[in-house]
Formats: C-alpha cells, structure tokens, sequence
C-alpha cells in the first residue's frame, strides 16, 4: 500500500497533507467534563422536526436528481438514475457496541425496509458515526444486490470481513467511473480508527460525485485546513458541499478534527462552492456544544460573510431536496478546473 512519493503515506499508515497542530489529551477531556458536568440537555430533551420523505417516489424516481438528508451524514443522494448513500448510518448507536455509547436523537429519516435500491455507499473514513457496521452489512444484502462501496485506502480488508466484496479502493486524487459517473476522493483534515491500536492506520476523505452538469462533494469529517483551496485548484468549483457544522466543542481538543461553523462558512468558500449544505449536526450528542446550537452559529456565520441562506442552506430530517435547478447551464458544463499534482 505504501507510495513513498506521496508524503501522506507513511509506511505505517496515512497523515494529513497539512500538519495538525498538538493533539489535544482525551483524558483532560473527559477529566474537564466530569469537574464541570456533561453538557447539559434541555428538559425534555432535544425536539427537532422529522419529515416523513415521499418513499415511494424516492423508490421510483431514475430521473430527477434529488438529496434526502437522512441524518448525520447521511444523505440518499439520486443523481443520473443513480442512488447513493454517503455514510450510511441507520441503527441506534454510533458505537462498537449496541447498549452503550452515543444515541440517536432522531431516528433516521428511512427506515432500511423503506430505502429505494442502493447502487452506490461513498464512506469517509472508520469512525463509528460513519461506518456503521450492521448498516453496512444490511445494504450489502439489500435484495437485488449489492451496491458498489467506494472507500479510502485500507478499507477494503475491513469491508471484507464483514463478508462484502463489491468495493472499490482508492488514494486521494484517484478516480473511478461507475455508472455514468465519476467518483473521486479527495483529501480532508481528519483521522481513522476503531480501536485503541489502529490509529491512522486507514485512510480518510472526502468525495466529489459529478457528471457534466453537477459537481456534488461529501466532506465527510473534517477540521479546517488549506485542502479546500486544493480541492478548488483541482476542479475550479463546486456545485454543491455537504459540508460538516457540529461536534466542535472544545476547541482546544476538538479544532484539529471538526470544524465549527465559522470553519464551514470557510470551507464553503474555499471550494468556491455555488451551493453548501450543512450535516453532521441534530442526531448524535458526540461533544460538549448544545445539539441545537450549529444553526444558529452557521447563521451568524453567513451573515457575517454575506452568504445568504439559498447558498449556505439547512435541511430537515427527512427533506429532500430538487437539485436541478443547482445544475450548471450547457454552456458551463464542461468546465472541470485546472488539475493539481497527486501528491
């Protein structure tokens, strides 16, 4: 696996094109929230509103491009015909076991039973809000067969031994075309593990999905960092970024893995991003910031920067959006950015 060309591969495992600063001590962590008390919940708990998605359209529709969010980072994507799920996460836990660890707030917005025929899952990286075991394992066995997994280097092993062989492996900056689309990962500022021993032994990313009239990118998870006026070098722009705006509280542990909104209304415009949809924020309490306050610090971040709220935009649980009119006119189409070295 190992490229000694390339400076993010280190022959142990992978490392940020961009250094990370100190790495902050999860046991100060953990030491700070149990002197000061666990992030407080409103009584009554979280309330957000959970829309019920037309899933029999969604079944049916090969033709209109659409985004569904259904939770974290997880959204149905359908583009060209083509449904894909990035980081589908669909049980009750973002954990190694299923009677502890972090618990969804809201359900997802589809059920398994009620998901269309998934034909392609993009995953990020390992974390377990983001590769979800039984999830994965479920689509992998969807009755008409298995979608295609695109995943970073090193997953491919994982993914086989949980008996799923339909997958495709790839470094930052390479491509693969499927199904009359082009799938490319690219490089974020995060981190991979599953265990207290496999730190960064797996790579992560994020992933542009275009065809000649729609540049979608999935950020996944990500810090702030220079890579985003990278990934613009490489293809001129973007359509639209789902772009991540929660789990960032304390900075001081956090800022090197998660963006806070302030950091997404950057990466937005990094990418010279015509449209940025928020995620990763409403379904899991993962840090210490209130699981309602991304929103509203997104939208003092926009207004900030004079970025209105068609172009930065929040979704529901469960909406989905039309994304036609996001595509490009004919004439721009086939506009595809000045190539960077892969390094």
């Amino acid at each position: 696996m190992h490229n000694k060309n390339k400076s993010h591969q280190t022959g142990d495992g992978f490392q940020n094109n961009y250094p990370n600063g100190p790495r902050g001590s999860f046991w100060k962590w953990q030491l700070e929230r149990w002197e000061k008390g666990l992030p407080k919940i409103p009584e009554g708990g979280y309330h957000f509103e959970l829309l019920q998605p037309d899933v029999a359209r969604l079944k049916a529709n090969r033709t209109e491009p659409t985004l569904t969010w259904i939770g974290h980072a997880t959204f149905l994507l359908q583009l060209s015909g083509v449904n894909i799920l990035t980081d589908p996460h669909l049980t009750e836990r973002a954990s190694p076991l299923d009677f502890v660890g972090p618990k969804r707030v809201v359900a997802p917005a589809i059920e398994f039973r009620n998901l269309p025929h998934v034909d392609v899952v993009v995953i990020s990286h390992n974390h377990y809000d983001h590769l979800d075991r039984e999830t994965v394992r479920r689509l992998a066995a969807q009755t008409a067969g298995s979608p295609r997994f695109f995943v970073p280097l090193g997953l491919k092993a994982w993914l086989a031994g949980q008996g799923i062989r339909d997958v495709t492996e790839l470094d930052w900056w390479d491509e693969a075309d499927f199904k009359g689309l082009k799938f490319t990962l690219t490089p974020v500022q995060h981190w991979s593990s599953r265990t207290l021993w496999d730190r960064d032994k797996t790579l992560w990313g994020g992933w542009v999905v275009e065809q000649p009239a729609f540049r979608f990118f999935f950020a996944g998870d990500t810090a702030y960092s220079p890579v985003f006026k990278d990934i613009r070098s490489h293809f001129g722009f973007i359509d639209l970024a789902a772009i991540p705006i929660g789990a960032y509280e304390p900075r001081w542990f956090m800022s090197i893995m998660h963006a806070n909104p302030e950091e997404a209304v950057k990466i937005h415009q990094d990418l010279h991003a015509r449209y940025s949809v928020a995620m990763h924020w409403g379904t899991f309490i993962l840090t210490d910031e209130p699981l309602d306050e991304p929103p509203h610090k997104l939208a003092e971040a926009r207004r900030a920067a004079s970025i209105s709220t068609e172009e930065f935009f929040l979704m529901k649980h469960g909406e989905t959006r039309k994304l036609a009119p996001m595509f490009r006119a004919p004439a721009e189409a086939d506009s595809s950015g000045t190539k960077v070295p892969t390094q």
